[in-house]
């Protein structure tokens, strides 16, 4: 993740926890709302005036807002990416405890906060409010710079803005697996027969993972699971 980028999710944490758009800030700071959106996604090179006054108006200093953009990568949280079936659970849980650091499962977050389990939550509201409580969440978790080991939603990757933030904030890292061992591991953890409910609930899980294989592999590393068992696969993590 570039710089810039870094800078662009400090910008937009800072926003986020004032409960302001960008069009707010745009009014407080002078900066348009466009180049707002520019800068937030790490696509905009601004001035260091205008920089400074979108960090007056945020009520905070532009030293402030670089500081995170410095952070070392060792400090930062690390994120687990994949779809349902990864180990991201169980591979999360035991890497955070030999880290000594929290473990943080981002859907229970953000079912906490919307005060809704996950299925209610798109069955009620859509995928636009997942996705603003999603960031919403995500941007607070990032706010504490603490450091935790994080499971994602596997659909996190979809959202640009959510994907920008998580990369620029921690390190990434996609669990990647065959097919095959992402429908074994579902069945594992309890799944009523999935074949049986939907005969092409495999062809799906394929065409799923072959949609997302390039957004996954921006992270900023990939474990191959195939085969390794959850020690197996913190110690890679680890020696990384």
């Amino acid at each position: 993740m570039s710089y810039l980028a870094s800078v662009g999710a400090a910008v937009r944490a800072q926003r986020e926890r004032k409960g302001w758009s960008r069009r707010e800030l745009a009014e407080h700071s002078g900066v348009s709302e466009r180049f707002l959106a520019q800068l937030e996604l790490g696509d905009g090179n601004i001035s260091l005036r205008r920089f400074a006054e979108v960090a007056h108006s945020l009520g905070t200093t532009p030293s402030a807002l670089l500081a995170s953009a410095d952070a070392p990568a060792d400090a930062r949280p690390i994120a687990l990416l994949g779809v349902r079936g990864a180990g991201k659970s169980s591979v999360g849980q035991a890497l955070a405890k030999r880290l000594d650091c929290a473990f943080i499962e981002l859907d229970q977050r953000i079912e906490e906060a919307a005060g809704l389990p996950l299925g209610e939550v798109f069955a009620l509201h859509g995928e636009a409010y997942y996705r603003r409580v999603e960031r919403e969440v995500l941007a607070q978790l990032l706010a504490d710079r603490q450091m935790f080991v994080l499971a994602t939603g596997g659909s996190i990757v979809n959202d640009p803005t959510n994907y920008a933030l998580l990369r620029s904030r921690c390190q990434t890292i996609w669990l990647r697996a065959r097919p095959e061992d992402h429908w074994n591991r579902v069945v594992a953890q309890g799944a009523q027969r999935p074949m049986r409910e939907n005969p092409h609930a495999f062809a799906e899980l394929r065409a799923l993972l072959a949609a997302r294989e390039k957004l996954y592999a921006r992270a900023d590393h990939t474990i191959d699971t195939a085969g390794r068992r959850v020690a197996g696969v913190v110690t890679a993590i680890a020696e990384l």
